[in-house]
């Protein structure tokens, strides 16, 4: 068996309202009155109040540090700079995580961690993320590292697919799971749909996750089960490809109802796999994709708003963060658990490029 004993999370100092962020976005993207108010009208139907961001310039009207000070934010950053960027700031951005991950296991030893996975789809370098983390927490040099890159949205899942495979194989592994993504740096200026999308959800933050074989720690979440699904007729809708101009998203208005046909029969699978129903489930993780992909997913399971609380606050305080964001979302209810929820189970789901779509059941346990 394995179990998450605690979970961190961090984002970078800068906050900003969505409507800070439009003002910056209409500027940058020499928007037309016309294309103007559909981006705010995007922004308002957004669910999301406030995202955080490494870059302070989303909060600017002038005087940018990192983009362009011409009125036509010429010549807009490179791939090199963006990623340069990147590796400037990921690593303190993970290590707060983890450190917050500690504050639930006062006294833990890092030099115990046997595993390392490192989860990112928003920058690369070699030697990478892996390696700084080693360095500055101080990990055994001989801590097995693994990389779960360029998935999207529902990496994290792999990556506890990764730990429990590591625990199932050695009831001693202790597996630190770090996923850290920094998407604003990737804001794209042309005006199509689908940027106009983008600009509207994603954001910057952090999650630390310990997985381990043996743990007498309370709450803890035990992994049960998972399942993912392909959902092929969606492959063009959703995609994340490397440009000379950072990386650019393909979001189309259509992932809502792609996801709302699939998501019955999946949880129907991973359901039986458990022998359970959708009527047993109190607690439920999902990915806020965005607000439409939310109710797109209460629609298909009957499921009400109350009982997606925790997707719906991460979305409104933090946007789309991309791996980590179900991972913040399952921080909410760990954080809130108490030993009356002993024994019950939390559904989860978190959606990406493919069309994929990704679950799993985790048991909670306080005694």
């Amino acid at each position: 068996m394995s179990h998450i004993s605690a979970i961190g999370t961090a984002n970078p100092s800068h906050r900003f309202s969505q409507s800070q962020i439009a003002d910056f976005m209409t500027r940058a993207m020499q928007l037309s009155y016309e294309d103007g108010r559909k981006l705010r009208a995007i922004f308002n139907a957004s669910g999301i109040s406030h995202r955080h961001s490494v870059l302070e310039d989303y909060g600017r009207s002038g005087e940018f540090t990192f983009y362009s000070n011409a009125a036509d934010f010429e010549p807009f950053p490179s791939t090199s700079k963006r990623l340069r960027f990147f590796k400037e700031n990921a690593l303190n951005l993970s290590y707060a995580a983890v450190q917050n991950m500690l504050g639930q296991r006062p006294g833990f030893d890092l030099k115990s961690i046997t595993h390392l996975v490192v989860v990112c789809c928003t920058g690369m370098y070699a030697p990478g993320l892996d390696v700084d983390l080693v360095k500055t927490l101080s990990l055994s040099t001989n801590v097995q590292r693994t990389g779960v890159n360029f998935m999207g949205c529902y990496a994290a899942f792999n990556a506890l697919k990764v730990a429990d495979a590591f625990c199932k194989a050695d009831v001693k592994a202790k597996v630190l799971v770090v996923c850290t993504e920094l998407c604003s740096l990737h804001f794209q200026k042309v005006a199509t749909e689908d940027n106009l999308l983008a600009n509207a959800l994603f954001a910057d933050g952090s999650a630390a996750v310990l997985v381990e074989g043996e743990t007498t720690a309370t709450p803890r979440l035990r992994l049960e089960s998972f399942c993912n699904e392909l959902a092929i007729e969606g492959e063009g809708d959703m995609a994340w490809a490397i440009g000379d101009l950072g990386f650019e998203m393909k979001l189309s208005t259509y992932v809502p109802d792609i996801i709302k046909s699939g998501i019955a029969r999946l949880t129907a699978t991973l359901l039986k796999n458990i022998g359970s129903d959708i009527s047993a489930i109190r607690f439920f993780a999902i990915h806020p994709g965005g607000r439409k992909i939310l109710e797109s997913i209460e629609d298909a399971l009957g499921i009400d708003k109350e009982k997606n609380a925790p997707a719906y606050r991460v979305l409104k305080n933090y946007g789309n963060m991309s791996s980590p964001t179900v991972l913040f979302v399952l921080k909410d209810i760990f954080d809130g658990l108490t030993p009356e929820h002993n024994d019950q189970p939390i559904l989860s789901f978190a959606f990406g490029p493919g069309l994929t779509l990704e679950s799993m059941v985790l048991r909670i346990e306080t005694e």
